[in-house]
């Protein structure tokens, strides 16, 4: 059975800062000498969470995916995290997820943060991204996300539900989720991994940002049945686990809840069912 070994780091970002930021996050990537596969950063990992993207926002060929592309390459890993992104005249909360040949994926985050504004700033996206590597299929999301699990709930089709197969294997989750929050962080993280039966990693940044809102970290890997295999709070921290794909096929061979679930279609806001 496949492996697949990863890496997160928690840290402190420094606002709205680029230069910083990458400068910090290189330093911190080219020292972990564990061999791993897939290197996970923060939401906003280039800013933190700002408010301000026109001032802060960069094309898809700006310094920040260089400097994605350049890293993944050097390090020879796929590397994923959120960047400020834009596009046609909109602004994106985007998550990028960079192999080492320079391809990349791209994930818009789907539920923007009214209570900050974020809705105010950026448009939401209206698709998944389910990356593959190694034979594990990996849905990438961000942040706030995390409140809704439809958005996240495994639909594999009738013929993989047949044969209890499931859409993905791991769900990741980048952030910059407050302390005076984490409960709840904490609380969806496990409910997601055991729903789905899948693992999930969430990826959070430490610190206070700008508007001097603290976050605790409380990144997290979690099994398919819900229990916490890591975690880490308040500190910064990198930590790398290899995961293995016997361990979920197991889970799911013995316990095949998957087989009766929900079937369901996820519709945009102008979508209707005769358009399907």
């Amino acid at each position: 059975m496949q492996t697949l070994t990863i890496s997160l780091i928690q840290t402190h970002l420094h606002w709205e800062d680029k230069t910083a930021n990458l400068q910090m996050l290189e330093q911190k990537i080219m020292g972990i000498s564990a061999q791993t596969e897939l290197l996970v950063l923060p939401e906003m990992f280039s800013t933190g969470f700002s408010m301000k993207p026109e001032l802060y926002a960069e094309k898809m060929d700006g310094e920040s995916l260089q400097w994605m592309k350049r890293v993944a390459a050097a390090k020879k890993i796929i590397l994923t995290g959120s960047l400020i992104i834009e596009e046609n005249g909109q602004y994106f909360n985007r998550l990028i997820w960079m192999l080492p040949n320079g391809q990349y994926g791209v994930y818009d985050k789907r539920h923007r943060f009214a209570f900050a504004g974020e809705d105010e700033h950026y448009t939401a996206g209206s698709k998944r991204l389910i990356a593959s590597v190694k034979g594990w299929r990996i849905n990438l999301l961000v942040c706030y996300d995390l409140r809704f699990p439809v958005w996240a709930r495994q639909s594999p089709s009738a013929a993989d539900r047949a044969h209890g197969e499931a859409e993905y294997d791991l769900l990741v989750y980048v952030a910059n989720w407050p302390e005076r929050r984490s409960h709840a962080w904490k609380t969806l993280l496990q409910a997601r991994a055991i729903e789905n039966q899948c693992y999930v990693v969430g990826v959070n940044r430490v610190g206070n940002d700008g508007n001097n809102i603290y976050h605790s970290g409380d990144s997290m890997i979690v099994d398919p049945m819900g229990e916490i295999v890591y975690t880490k709070k308040d500190e910064e921290d990198i930590f790398t686990i290899t995961l293995k794909k016997e361990e979920l096929v197991a889970v799911r061979e013995k316990l095949p809840f998957l087989r009766d679930a929900d079937r369901f279609l996820l519709l945009n806001e102008d979508d209707t069912l005769e358009d399907l």
